[in-house]
């Protein structure tokens, strides 16, 4: 994905003006099934719940809780470098903030990022865990960009015994982190075999000619998001490096407490990481629902470089519903065309879905009617 990844190149893009983002574009047609639960908000992108309250986070760190009448600020995390960090909730009520690689890319990573924190209301964040330090440590063995130590934290799942689940989008991997910062390697995932799609330029983004459309070359998995489903699994999805074929990002199925697992694509199905649904595109984040469902969540339908390249399409929300044998059944759009680089996902306990949108701008936090 090149140095600190492509996806968190978006946000210096965003920031300096290169791209012009819109908030949802029909979130007001009679059709619609978006309920604004916060609004007026700069670049949300992490959601979760907790009783009857939404909790977000926004681009400069900022952490909230709401129950749609009330807003309480949890506190701010560091590091950002503009771009809104990945939450997670507790049973207990515990909000964990995750942020990535912040600061711009190629430079010194800004103070702060990388970094996995502990929130509660009325006290100060606490740092939990360096997450860029670890993975000095803990190289990707299946780097093709010739940065194994690379790391840019995306995804973060709280567990029922405390610990928390990181997916690293840099290092290619999922992480677990204990409440006293130990920190074990549960998954790496390994770069697939793509064709390069048509319409992309003459070179990559690092200066060197691509191949012609439909050239199979290997790209790297993106481990962007990571949650738990009703069966008590691990599920982990990608959003796909360079070339950003659409169609080519997997959501895989990991046995808990898991250490060292390999995520195949040529060999899906064996191991304590199994292959569980294929077909999708930029995935940026996964929620665990009732009855075996996962809602994912695609940054741009057409895939992030299509975005990066000329501006945004269409975001994607999907249902996902289980099938046979541990392996996914349908999956069902939800509010198509209605959401604009959506960053963010979360179910509550009785089933209500919440999505956040755009990451960059100025955005929202809906309810899901579905």
């Amino acid at each position: 994905m090149g140095v600190r990844t492509r996806v968190a190149a978006l946000a210096a893009l965003a920031l300096t003006g290169s791209v012009l983002v819109a908030g949802p574009a029909e979130a007001g047609h009679k059709h619609s099934s978006l309920k604004p639960v916060a609004t007026g908000l700069n670049g949300p992108r992490g959601v979760s719940t907790w009783a009857n309250k939404v909790i977000y986070a926004v681009s400069d760190g900022s952490v909230y809780v709401t129950d749609g009448r009330r807003t309480l600020k949890l506190g701010t995390v560091p590091g950002t470098g503009g771009f809104p960090p990945a939450i997670d909730t507790s049973k207990w009520g515990t909000t964990y903030a995750l942020t990535g690689a912040g600061g711009e890319p190629g430079q010194p990573p800004a103070p702060g990022s990388s970094t996995l924190y502990r929130l509660r209301y009325g006290k100060a964040p606490v740092k939990v865990a360096d997450i860029a330090a670890y993975q000095q440590k803990d190289p990707d063995p299946y780097d093709l960009e010739g940065h194994p130590t690379e790391s840019n934290p995306f995804g973060v799942a709280a567990l029922k015994d405390g610990t928390v689940l990181v997916a690293d989008a840099a290092n290619n991997d999922l992480l677990r982190v204990w409440p006293n910062g130990h920190i074990k390697t549960v998954a790496k995932l390994k770069p697939r075999v793509v064709k390069v799609p048509s319409g992309l330029p003459a070179t990559d983004p690092e200066g060197n000619p691509l191949p012609p459309a439909g050239t199979p070359i290997p790209a790297e998995a993106v481990a962007t998001s990571v949650t738990v489903g009703s069966d008590g699994y691990w599920y982990v999805g990608e959003l796909r490096g360079f070339p950003a074929t659409p169609g080519t990002s997997q959501i895989w199925r990991i046995k808990p407490g898991s250490v060292g697992a390999v995520c195949d694509p040529v060999n899906p199905s064996k191991g304590n990481c199994q292959r569980y649904a294929d077909g999708y595109t930029s995935i940026v984040d996964l929620a665990g629902g009732p009855r075996g469902t996962l809602a994912v969540v695609e940054l741009d339908k057409a895939s992030w470089l299509r975005f990066e390249l000329s501006g945004p399409t269409k975001g994607g929300l999907f249902l996902q519903y289980p099938g046979k044998h541990h392996k996914a059944g349908y999956k069902r759009e939800l509010v198509k065309d209605q959401l604009t680089l959506p960053g963010g996902v979360a179910f509550s306990r009785s089933g209500a879905l919440y999505v956040s949108a755009p990451v960059f701008g100025p955005g929202a936090v809906y309810r899901v009617k579905y």
